[in-house]
C-alpha cells in the first residue's frame, strides 16, 4: 500500500452496516446541502428543518452559487475550490463562507467540500455558523460592557481619590468590624503623625493612646448613636494631639462602613469642638437664610433656610453660583456690600430685593460680616431676613411719600397754576428725594447711584444741576 492510498482511507474496525440511503446520511448530518454542478450552478438544496433561522432557499437552484455569496467569500471560494480540483488526493476541504441571500441579510455556513465520484460536481455539506457567530457576539457585547464598567470604577476610585486628597478636613475610613484603617487622607495623617501609607490596613486604635480596640470601637458606636455627645477625645501616640473623633456609619452596597471626622481640640478650651458643634447646628436650624462666601463671592456654603428662600432643590443647585445673581440690582447691591465689609468689617443692614432661581422676588435684609480665616483668601458671611411680610404690612400704612414743608409748599400752589403745573412740581420733590437717597445709600458714588436709578450718568448729571445737588466729592 503506498503513502497516497493509505492517506486517502479512514481508519476503522469492526463491521459498519449498509446504508439505506446516502440522502438520508446527508440530511442527519449536515444544517444545509448543497449539490453544485461543474458550472457551480445549483442543482439541488437541502435544509434542515432544525435550522430554521436559515428560511427557505429553494429560489437557489438553478441560480449560480457565487450569486449567494457576498464578495470576500466569492474569491476565498473560487481559491479554495482551484485547490481542492488541482489536488486529487484531498477528498474533502472545509471552507466558511457568508451567504448573502436576496433579502439582503447574510449568515455564516463551514462547508466541508466533497468530490462526487465519476463528475466533476461538489457536494458541499453545511454547519449553520449562526449560534456560534451570536454566542461570539454576546461575548464581544459583555467584553465592551465590562470595559466601559470598568472604567467607570476607575474613574469613580479616581474622583474618589482626589475629593478624599482635597479635602481640608481630616478624614479617615474604618473598617467597622475589624476596627482597621481602610484609607486616610493626608491631612488625618499629618494630624495624627504618621506617613499615609502606614495607617491603612492597621487597627484604628493604634493610632492613639492608651485605647484597644473594642473599647474605641464601642465609644465610636455609642458616639454615632447619641444625640447629645456626637464625638470622643483621643491623644494621637505620635503627635500628642488632643483629637476629637466624630464617626458617621453607612452602608456602601449592603457593607457597613465608618466614616471618622477628626479635629484638633485646643486644650485651654476644652468645650470648643461643643461650641462648633452647637454653631454647625445653629447654621443648619436658622431660620434665617445664612451663606458662605469666598473673596470672588461665589457660594461656598449654604443652609435649607437659604436653599428655600432661592427655590433650589438641593444644594448642588446653588454652590459655585455667584451671590449677585440671586440679587435684583446684581452687581450694583453687591459692589456696595463689599465695598462696606471691606471698609468696616460688617454691614448691619442692607435692605434690596431678592430674586430666586425661579424667578420671584422678596424684600430682604442682608447682614454681612467678613470672614477671617488660617488662609490668604477672604471669605465673606451672609444673613438674610425675609422682611417681605412687613413689607406688605407697611404698604397698608399711611406714610408720608414727601417732607411736610415740601407739601405745604405744593397746596400752596392750587389756585395759582394748572394742574399740570401741580403734578411737575410734585413729581420734582419726589425725584429729589430718590436720588437724595440713592447718593446717600451708595455713599455719594455717583456711578452706583445712576446703575440703581436705572439712569445714565449724564441723565444723572443733569438732574443733579437741575436741583443743584452737585457739591460734594463724587467717588467715581
Amino acid at each position: 500500500m503506498t503513502d497516497q492510498t493509505s492517506a486517502l482511507e479512514f481508519s476503522h474496525s469492526g463491521v459498519f452496516p449498509e446504508t439505506a440511503s446516502v440522502e438520508f446520511l446527508i440530511e442527519q448530518a449536515s444544517d444545509i446541502a448543497v449539490h453544485l454542478s461543474s458550472a457551480g450552478v445549483v442543482e439541488g438544496i437541502y435544509v434542515s428543518p432544525e435550522s430554521p433561522s436559515l428560511g427557505c432557499l429553494d429560489h437557489w437552484v438553478g441560480r449560480s452559487f457565487h450569486s449567494f455569496l457576498n464578495e470576500e467569500s466569492k474569491e476565498k471560494f473560487d481559491i479554495r475550490l482551484a485547490q481542492f480540483r488541482k489536488n486529487a488526493s484531498e477528498t474533502s476541504v472545509a471552507v466558511e463562507l457568508n451567504h448573502s441571500d436576496n433579502a439582503d441579510w447574510e449568515f455564516p455556513i463551514r462547508y466541508a467540500m466533497l468530490r462526487v465520484r465519476n463528475s466533476d460536481a461538489l457536494m458541499l455539506i453545511g454547519r449553520d455558523l449562526q449560534p456560534l457567530a451570536e454566542v461570539q457576539q454576546r461575548l464581544v457585547h459583555e467584553q465592551l460592557a465590562r470595559e466601559r464598567d470598568q472604567q467607570r470604577i476607575r474613574r469613580a476610585e479616581t474622583f474618589y481619590r482626589v475629593v478624599l486628597e482635597a479635602s481640608e478636613t481630616a478624614l479617615v475610613l474604618v473598617d467597622p468590624e475589624t476596627g482597621r484603617v481602610r484609607d486616610i487622607n493626608s491631612v488625618a495623617s499629618t494630624m495624627l503623625g504618621a506617613k499615609g501609607d502606614t495607617l491603612p490596613g492597621n487597627t484604628f486604635n493604634q493610632a492613639f493612646q492608651g485605647l484597644r480596640r473594642g473599647e474605641l470601637m464601642e465609644a465610636l458606636q455609642n458616639a454615632s448613636s447619641s444625640d447629645e455627645t456626637r464625638s470622643i477625645q483621643a491623644v494621637a501616640r505620635r503627635s500628642g494631639l488632643h483629637v476629637a473623633i466624630f464617626p458617621e456609619f453607612f452602608r456602601a452596597a449592603g457593607e457597613l462602613c465608618m466614616l471618622c471626622r477628626l479635629a484638633k481640640v485646643d486644650e485651654d478650651d476644652p468645650g470648643g469642638t461643643e461650641i462648633a458643634m452647637a454653631l454647625g447646628s445653629l447654621f443648619n436650624s436658622s431660620t434665617d437664610a445664612i451663606v458662605i462666601l469666598d473673596a470672588k463671592s461665589q457660594i461656598r456654603e449654604a443652609n435649607d433656610a437659604f436653599l428655600t428662600l432661592a427655590d433650589a432643590a438641593q444644594f448642588r443647585d446653588v454652590i459655585g453660583s455667584g451671590f449677585a445673581g440671586f440679587l435684583v440690582r446684581g452687581e450694583v447691591d453687591m459692589q456696595l456690600m463689599m465695598e462696606a465689609a471691606l471698609r468696616d468689617g460688617r454691614v448691619r443692614s442692607y435692605t434690596t430685593q431678592f430674586k430666586s432661581t425661579v424667578g420671584t422676588r422678596a424684600s430682604v435684609d442682608i447682614s454681612v460680616a467678613m470672614l477671617k480665616t488660617g488662609t490668604k483668601e477672604r471669605g465673606f458671611g451672609m444673613i438674610i431676613r425675609d422682611v417681605s411680610q412687613n413689607a406688605r404690612a407697611a404698604e397698608n400704612l399711611p406714610q408720608a411719600v414727601v417732607s411736610e414743608d415740601a407739601l405745604q409748599n405744593v397746596m400752596d400752589l392750587v389756585g395759582t397754576a394748572s394742574l399740570k403745573e401741580l403734578v411737575s412740581a410734585t413729581s420734582d420733590v419726589i425725584e429729589r428725594i430718590c436720588i437724595s437717597t440713592a447718593l446717600e445709600m451708595t455713599k455719594n458714588n455717583r456711578v452706583a447711584a445712576a446703575e440703581m436709578l436705572g439712569l445714565s450718568r449724564q441723565s444723572l448729571y443733569v438732574k443733579l444741576r437741575k436741583f443743584e445737588m452737585l457739591n460734594g466729592n463724587p467717588d467715581e
